[in-house]
């Protein structure tokens, strides 16, 4: 019984050291990972978009979630987007710039429809983004369901801007 509890209490004792280790790149060096973005001055100038984005709604009346459409930035000012780890894109404050974007629709299990997709462009005036630092969604569409076609519809939120009736 004594040698299960000293190899009990040497795992914790180990456990407990490797927990306490300091990171690899502490927050107080430059160029840290572990730094948020607002910590190093570099969402000052800039605003985040997801750079892809599904909508589902809740059907609480058939207790299941439809699947709407999906949208995907395929490229900003012609160029393929620079997407950050987290899945947004960092685009100047009070910039004009064109989004190329790919709009498809979903199967009821959530599987995408090729025949559906289609492209369009959005287009980001000088006054879309006036605030530095805020994360924005752009949806496929105002709502998850009967709608048809890719029509960008800028949110700060997740959900769509629209709940279907």
């Amino acid at each position: 019984m004594k040698p299960v509890v000293t190899f009990m209490l040497t795992c914790l004792l180990v456990l407990a050291g490797c927990q306490s280790m300091p990171d690899k790149n502490p927050a107080n060096e430059q160029n840290s990972e572990s730094m948020p973005a607002s910590a190093d001055g570099r969402d000052q100038n800039v605003v985040f978009i997801s750079s892809q984005h599904c909508l589902s709604e809740y059907l609480s009346d058939q207790s299941r979630v439809h699947y709407g459409p999906c949208l995907k930035i395929i490229s900003v000012d012609g160029n393929a987007p620079q997407v950050r780890d987290d899945g947004f894109l960092e685009l100047p404050v009070a910039t004009a710039t064109t989004l190329g974007t790919s709009c498809v629709y979903r199967h009821a299990d959530g599987s995408p429809i090729p025949a559906t997709m289609e492209t369009t462009d959005f287009h980001v005036t000088p006054n879309t983004f006036t605030k530095p630092g805020q994360r924005w969604y752009l949806h496929a569409h105002r709502q998850a369901r009967q709608v048809i076609g890719c029509e960008p519809t800028l949110s700060r939120s997740k959900s769509p801007t629209q709940a279907t009736d």
